[in-house]
């Protein structure tokens, strides 16, 4: 009998890996996008969780929109921490485990170089606050739970999505004709999502628990990102740096939020490649899917 596995969140970017990467190797996968299953409802995840009876359950669901969470704090504490306490009930009623993503965002990021999963949280708005408190609850309920913290996914599910990824925007700016301004001065480790769900495959057959970072290889600044996306996708817009100071946002982000990936190559998984070869990867895919809905 096949292992089964649960995807709440399937239709987003990680999601739809996680269904992708799990069946690969063999799961049952059923996923749910929000439309099918709301889970900050606490009967509807008890009843899904209660009759699918899986052996992990996968909670890709999450509210990000960072900025707007600052107007509308108690939308993303529904969504990213009592909707985790939900499914940490449902998990510890059927013997489920329980696999959560996290963010670097939960770091203040003063420290100046890649977090490592002991260093002590300091989250600086709504947003951060809610996925805090999403991991512990997952902790609170339960003995063994999974927790992922990762950095600025991107990957080719952000295609179909409506928010896209920092990639789909750079491609759009640059093909604007208009200067293209982006911070030089916030550091994240950008990662491929295709990637992220295959080291969560890769924890979850090795039974991990606990906190672990999973998070691109490569510590870089967005202008850097940035440019590094507009030369390997071949594009010469005017791009020019700018800084936290000249480019305020509701809320207040991490300066350096780079993700250390150390714990969890002490596992013996492998490390994430470089980021120039993640963005190759990432063109290459929405190239191949562009092609197929583009006559």
């Amino acid at each position: 009998m096949s292992r089964k596995a649960v995807v709440f969140g399937s239709s987003g970017q990680l999601g739809v890996e996680l269904v992708r990467e799990f069946g690969a190797r063999g799961y049952s996968v059923r996923g749910f996008a929000r439309a099918a299953l709301d889970i900050s409802d606490r009967q509807k995840v008890e009843q899904c969780v209660a009759e699918l009876d899986p052996d992990v359950v996968l909670n890709a669901a999450a509210y990000n929109q960072v900025d707007v969470a600052e107007t509308e704090p108690q939308a993303a504490f529904v969504a990213n921490a009592l909707a985790v306490r939900n499914l940490a009930l449902a998990c510890r009623q059927t013997g489920a485990r329980l696999v959560h993503f996290s963010t670097d965002y939960v770091f203040d990021g003063a420290a100046g170089r890649p977090y490592t999963e002991e260093d002590p949280t300091h989250p600086l708005g709504a947003y951060a606050v809610s996925k805090l408190a999403g991991e512990l609850y997952a902790q609170a309920y339960l003995e063994a739970p999974l927790i992922v913290r990762t950095s600025g996914v991107f990957g080719p599910g952000g295609l179909k999505t409506a928010r896209g990824n920092f990639i789909e925007l750079m491609l759009r700016l640059g093909q604007g004709g208009q200067p293209i301004r982006v911070v030089e001065d916030h550091v994240a480790s950008p990662t491929y999502a295709p990637l992220l769900a295959a080291r969560t495959a890769d924890l979850v057959d090795r039974n991990c628990a606990g906190i672990f970072h999973a998070a691109g290889g490569t510590p870089i600044s967005w202008f850097n990102y940035a440019k590094l996306i507009f030369e390997s996708a071949g594009l010469k817009p005017e791009l020019q740096p700018t800084n936290e100071r000249e480019y305020r946002t509701a809320a207040h982000r991490p300066k350096y939020s780079a993700l250390s990936n150390a714990k969890l190559e002490s596992e013996g998984i492998e490390p994430f490649p470089p980021l120039a070869e993640a963005v190759r990867e990432y063109l290459a895919a929405r190239r191949q899917w562009t092609s197929h809905v583009i006559p």
